[in-house]
């Protein structure tokens, strides 16, 4: 049984900065790939960031602009998204998610991925 669990986000001013944490439990014996998506009120669900098992690849969304790191602690089993300068347009309910293919394997499409935790809220705002 596949669990993701969010945490880390809150109300941030503009211009601030938040780290996200999902932590993984699963089978260690398949391969995952992991993915931060958002989704706005009214709006579709998109992606923020991937990476793969190892952590060795990784890739962004366009309109991050360099603002987000996402990075993975395996001896933790937790998978980080760093968000800097954040906007008011970030504010977004943050998914973690993970997909089952290969050690190599990244990918930015949410119809790839299997498995998703409930999410945690972020705020940007004065």
């Amino acid at each position: 049984q596949v669990q993701l669990v969010e945490s880390g986000g809150g109300l941030v001013q503009p211009g601030g900065s938040l780290r996200l944490s999902c932590a993984f439990s699963g089978p260690t014996s398949s391969n995952y790939f992991f993915g931060w998506f958002r989704q706005a009120a009214g709006r579709e669900r998109e992606v923020v960031a991937a990476i793969n098992l190892y952590g060795s690849r990784t890739a962004y969304a366009d309109y991050t602009e360099d603002r987000s790191t996402i990075s993975r602690d395996s001896a933790k089993n937790t998978v980080y998204l760093q968000m800097n300068n954040l906007k008011p347009e970030d504010t977004a309910r943050y998914y973690c998610a993970a997909g089952n293919y290969n050690t190599n394997y990244v990918s930015k499409l949410a119809r790839e991925y299997q498995f998703w935790g409930q999410g945690t809220q972020v705020t940007v705002s004065s």
